[in-house]
């Protein structure tokens, strides 16, 4: 099947049916309700079941509940709704169970506005709710790239049973874009009867399985967290990706960009080159797990002078990149978070900038 033009939010939909996923559950906001307007039409063709619970936390337990039973759910939502999400999360991680989340992120604080930010990067890649908990994040740059992430996002967050967010905004979102679906992305659930709470009729067995995510006895808890952070662990030997550009040959500053801005930052490293200055990217693929060692190694490389963090927040991505380098290099920074998407000559005015 050859390419199909859609609109991001669509393409999400479509891309968890044909992963396997049918059972979505979601609360309208924008930017992203057309997912579940699509999947309000989409769901009941597929044989699956769209389900609008009365709030964002609702949704987030219904989440807990359909995972739990070992079946593959999901939900999308933008900021403050991730927000009311946050306390379902932790229990769905505490309880080891697999989710995906999806977040079209709009600017804030508080209502803030409807159009595209990256201001909720610190909220999802250090555990958006309460306890000691992470999510792998993975966050495209295109709506192919979208597409694929979702449909990677299931068997990941069931190889960890753990919840797997993909970190979008407003333009992944809402602009069209050719796309297709990788049949080799298609997956069955994988071990459920292990864990989920699915009948021992159903798994021919005498044990029960438990979920929870209580555990009373402060050592029993302990223990729970410590095994809980060796999945986080094998999340960053295993997990970590990410691509670079023009970081093979010379150059002065190192930009580090992740998602839509990342596509105006490469336009702008191309036009400065043109220009004979040398600028070079690292674009993490995965924001948890952050790829450190990629941002030293092209840090650390002889001409490189400076570091720029370049994203649509107040540069909640830096302490990452700072983290990376090691105090090796200056880092910097240069965004929006209002909702303007900075044009590639602004990106280009504040390269310069540095190499005055």
């Amino acid at each position: 099947m050859g390419k199909i033009l859609m609109k991001g939010n669509e393409a999400i939909g479509e891309a968890a049916i044909r992963a396997g996923c049918l059972n979505y559950f979601a609360y309208p906001i924008t930017p992203q309700s057309e997912v579940a307007e699509y999947l309000a039409r989409r769901m009941p063709e597929a044989g699956g079941v769209f389900l609008q619970g009365e709030s964002e936390v609702a949704v987030s337990y219904m989440i807990f509940g359909a995972s739990g039973c070992g079946e593959r759910a999901f939900t999308t939502s933008s900021s403050p709704g991730i927000s009311l999400m946050a306390e379902g999360m932790s229990y769905i991680a505490g309880g080891e169970c697999p989710a995906v989340f999806v977040n079209i992120m709009r600017g804030g604080p508080g209502l803030g506005g409807i159009l595209p930010s990256q201001a909720d990067y610190l909220q999802a890649t250090k555990g958006a709710g309460h306890g000691d908990y992470r999510m792998l994040v993975l966050a495209p740059a295109s709506v192919q790239e979208a597409v694929e992430m979702v449909m990677t996002a299931f068997p990941l967050a069931e190889k960890y049973r753990n919840p797997v967010m993909i970190l979008g905004d407003g333009l992944i979102g809402q602009m069209m874009e050719p796309v297709e679906f990788p049949d080799h992305l298609k997956t069955e659930p994988s071990n459920k009867d292990d864990w989920a709470t699915n009948g021992m009729d159903t798994r021919k067995s005498d044990r029960r399985n438990l979920v929870k995510s209580l555990y009373l006895d402060p050592e029993l808890l302990n223990s729970h967290n410590l095994k809980l952070k060796a999945k986080y662990d094998r999340m960053k030997r295993e997990e970590i990706r990410y691509e670079t550009y023009h970081t093979e040959s010379d150059y002065r500053v190192l930009i580090v960009s992740y998602g839509t801005m990342s596509r105006v930052c490469r336009t702008a490293i191309d036009e400065l080159r043109s220009q004979r200055l040398d600028v070079a990217m690292v674009r993490p693929k995965t924001v948890f797990p952050f790829p450190e060692q990629a941002v030293l190694v092209a840090s650390e490389k002889e001409s490189c002078e400076q570091v720029i963090s370049i994203e649509m927040s107040m540069g909640q991505m830096v302490e990452d990149v700072e983290r990376s380098v090691r105090g090796k290099r200056q880092v910097h920074w240069f965004g929006k978070c209002g909702g303007e998407v900075p044009t590639p000559e602004e990106v280009i005015d504040a390269i310069k900038a540095l190499v005055k």
